[in-house]
């Protein structure tokens, strides 16, 4: 096992927890009388053809020049730029999030932006654990309520194999996810996903027979336990792309499916090795999928 149960068990829950979050916002803004807030609404789809041939290309085009840009300001210690990057983000996935509370009302999604601005300060510009994985559990939900408009059954079933592929090798082969995440971690202090610190137990039951006087400046080695937010946000574009298109149970399977997937990942996976999520979670997805359409 590669953290302890307990601290596997509350990353388990989390994402959980977000899934399910994002089950209730994808439906809230598939409704036509709620559109997305500023200015992120869909655009209408004539055909298949044109979705194939020109949509589609260009959804994969914007997660590749994401990436690439992700991977450039890291290079080039940009950080003030990627903290920028973050706050925006953060700041209209809250919005959105408030939004779907308030449905009709006008001029709420702007007056939700005021509302979550301390927030978003808070999580981007000051490191307090409490609000980053609070706020983790919302803001997915929300991105993904962006992107299920986006796509249908194949279009989706396509992009979780890339971007497993694309985990793959940027986990075992090139080491950019491992680089990736020390740099915002380490350098910029933020980090998209859940991100849970700890100390093993031998470390506990050590410092707690030494007295508080030599406590004060002793380094304590801290472990970390993470989820990326492309293992979190992806399940759930999946179950809303199921919940949209063939309802509630089959996108239930999918969640379903994508904790065990991560289970299987977390309980056996070894320490102080990396592995990419989204293998394991894609596999699990696939299991929902199939048993879905075979049951249901």
């Amino acid at each position: 096992m590669k953290h302890n149960l307990k601290i596997t068990l509350v990353i388990l829950v989390m994402f959980l927890i977000t899934q399910f979050i994002g089950l209730y916002v994808i439906n809230h803004y598939s409704n036509q009388n709620n559109p997305l807030p500023y200015g992120m609404q869909a655009p209408e789809i004539t055909s298949n053809n044109d979705f194939y041939t020109s949509f589609f290309p260009s959804i994969i085009f914007a997660f590749i020049f994401a990436i690439v840009l992700l991977i450039l300001l890291t290079k080039f210690n940009l950080g003030f730029v990627l903290k920028l990057w973050f706050f925006v983000v953060v700041l209209i996935a809250l919005g959105i999030f408030v939004t779907s509370f308030f449905p009709n009302q006008k001029y709420i999604s702007y007056i939700a932006l005021i509302f979550v601005l301390p927030l978003a300060v808070l999580k981007v510009y000051r490191r307090n654990l409490l609000i980053h994985n609070t706020t983790e559990l919302v803001i997915y939900p929300s991105i993904a309520a962006v992107f299920v408009p986006l796509l249908n059954f194949w279009t989706i079933i396509i992009l979780l194999i890339l971007i497993s592929i694309y985990d793959m090798w940027a986990v075992w082969h090139s080491g950019i996810m491992q680089r990736m995440a020390k740099y915002q971690i380490n350098q910029l202090k933020i980090f998209s996903g859940f991100f849970v610190p700890y100390i093993s137990k031998k470390l506990r039951m050590r410092l707690n027979k030494l007295p508080k006087s030599k406590l004060k400046n002793k380094k304590i080695k801290v472990n970390v336990a993470i989820l990326g937010g492309g293992d979190v946000v992806f399940p759930i574009i999946t179950a809303g792309v199921m919940l949209v298109q063939f309802g509630f149970m089959h996108a239930l399977f999918v969640i379903i499916g994508a904790a065990l997937g991560l289970s299987y990942l977390l309980f056996f996976a070894e320490k102080k090795k990396f592995y990419p999520a989204m293998p394991f979670i894609t596999a699990g997805i696939f299991l929902g999928i199939v048993s879905s359409l075979l049951f249901l």
